[in-house]
């Protein structure tokens, strides 16, 4: 969990209006204690309204609310293009996660904005030849990424040679026009790259565990020390 959400689950948790202590707290967001204790003495440094101590626990004030959400009309700009983008070019789930993402950043936007979120004028052709099953396999790759399931497939390389992968998914990468899959292979014992359209079926399997030799940032770390002259 990033550390601003976190303060913001803070903020939530103790908007109760209960007493909660430090441990309780980090019991529930699965940190220590200690990082509790920081994070409550920076919210009340930047004026949230809590009270109490180490030892005994948090109140905070009735009254209080997080400031609403805004944003600059680069950062209106900058969402409305990408979640066109993903509608277009992304999968079934992710395209219409895009459409209420837009149709939400509408609804919290001061009318001044709201104008100019209609005339972005960037938009996304849907020239990317993305069949229905291929925007699927968008979806499928991308939540097994999140949950760390080990994906089953057919495989089929640049040259029509087919084979059956077992991969620990890592990241989808967008190039354009193709996606692609970032994984740790576990027929090669090694890092791979495949391409979603080149994938004939997917079974989900078992959940695996993180390892640091096999993980999206060894993949990158491995990749800048081959660019390195």
């Amino acid at each position: 969990m990033r550390r601003a959400d976190r303060l913001f689950r803070i903020v939530q948790l103790l908007r109760g209006g209960r007493l909660t202590t430090a441990h309780a707290l980090a019991e529930k967001l699965e940190v220590s204690a200690r990082t509790i204790y920081r994070d409550i003495a920076d919210l009340i440094g930047s004026g949230v309204p809590i009270e109490g101590e180490a030892g005994v626990g948090y109140i905070m004030r009735q009254g209080f609310d997080m400031p609403p959400l805004m944003f600059t009309r680069d950062e209106v700009m900058a969402l409305v293009a990408g979640a066109r983008m993903v509608r277009t070019w992304g999968g079934a789930s992710m395209a219409l996660a895009a459409e209420e993402a837009l149709v939400k950043i509408q609804a919290v936007l001061p009318p001044n904005l709201q104008e100019g979120a209609e005339r972005v004028e960037v938009h996304a052709r849907d020239a990317s030849g993305l069949t229905d099953a291929e925007r699927h396999l968008i979806d499928q790759t991308e939540a097994t990424t999140a949950s760390r399931n080990r994906i089953i497939f057919a495989y089929e390389d640049a040259q029509g040679s087919a084979t059956q992968r077992s991969v620990r998914p890592l990241g989808l990468w967008f190039w354009g026009k193709v996606w692609t899959l970032v994984g740790w292979c576990e027929l090669r014992d090694d890092f791979r790259m495949f391409r979603i359209d080149r994938i004939k079926t997917l079974e989900i399997g078992d959940r695996f565990r993180d390892e640091r030799d096999k993980s999206l940032l060894a993949f990158y770390a491995r990749r800048q020390s081959q660019d390195q002259p």
